[in-house]
This record gives structure tokens, sequence and C-alpha cells, in this order.
């Protein structure tokens, strides 16, 4: 008799249904509560979830950002839906369609109207406290198609 021994670790990591998840609970909220509680709840879902994220930002600025989301892109399968500018004041990232989108749509959802604040609130938030701040240029409800903005902010702004 064989044994076959694995571990989590040694499969690939996929989050996909994530999305899924929080594209409900996001409805849920501001169906119960409003868009403000939905807002409120992203914004401690960032502050806590993306903490090392944060400080990294505050060490290494806009090549955190850079890398952090370029990995989140290579795990989402979703690496050339993805570019990035990047100077030293400023960091512009293009989405050709997200990855959650596509995701949650390809499964038969419709996309909560607050969904939108998963990018620009969590993002917000993630730079909240560095010397950089956050401008979400354009965004497709349908497609999550996006043009992002962090950029390094006016000395004593």
């Amino acid at each position: 008799m064989e044994k076959m021994v694995r571990k989590a670790s040694d499969n690939k990591y996929l989050h996909k249904d994530f999305h899924i998840g929080l594209n409900f609970g996001i409805g849920y909220i501001a169906k119960l509560h409003g868009d403000d509680a939905v807002i409120e709840y992203l914004k401690e879902y960032a502050r806590v979830f993306h903490k090392p994220l944060r400080e990294d930002v505050s060490k290494r600025g806009l090549a955190a950002l850079e890398d952090y989301f370029r990995k989140q892109y290579e795990t989402e399968e979703a690496a050339d839906d993805i570019t990035f500018e990047r100077s030293e004041d400023e960091l512009r990232i293009s989405i050709k369609e997200c990855p959650a989108i596509t995701h949650i749509r390809k499964n038969g959802g419709e996309i909560a109207p607050m969904f939108v604040e998963t990018t620009r609130t969590v993002n917000e938030t993630i730079v909240q406290g560095t010397p950089y701040a956050f401008e979400l240029i354009s965004f497709d409800i349908d497609t999550g198609a996006s043009e992002q903005r962090f950029y390094k902010k006016e000395a004593g702004a």
C-alpha cells in the first residue's frame, strides 16, 4: 500500500474564488448598512492585511508597490493584463482586464456597484501615512480595466 503525503504548500496558490466572496460581501454590506460601511470595511481590511506592504512602501517607495502588483498579477495568472510606468515620483498602472471581475462574471456573478472601492479605497489606504497618494483615473465596472496612479505628495501635503 502506497501513501501519498502532501501539504497545502505543495499546491499552487490561486484564490480566484476569494473575489466571488468579496463581491458578495460588499453587496451585502452595502444593502444592509450603506456605501459608507463598505468603505469603512475596506479601509480596516487594508490597514490590517496590507500592513507589511504599507511598511514596505514607507521604506522602498514606489518600487514596493510595483513589486507587489506585479506578483499579484503573476499569481492571478494575469501578468499580461497589467503594465507599469515608473519614475522617481510616480507609478502608473494600466490594467486591461481585472482577473477578479473576469472570474466573477465567468461564474455567473453580477459585480457589486461598490466593487470599484476594492481598488480605490484599498489603494488609498495602503499609501495613507506614507509620502505617497493614490488616484484612480479610470475604472470600467464591466471589465475592471483601469488606469491608476500612485505619486509622491507635495512637501507639506
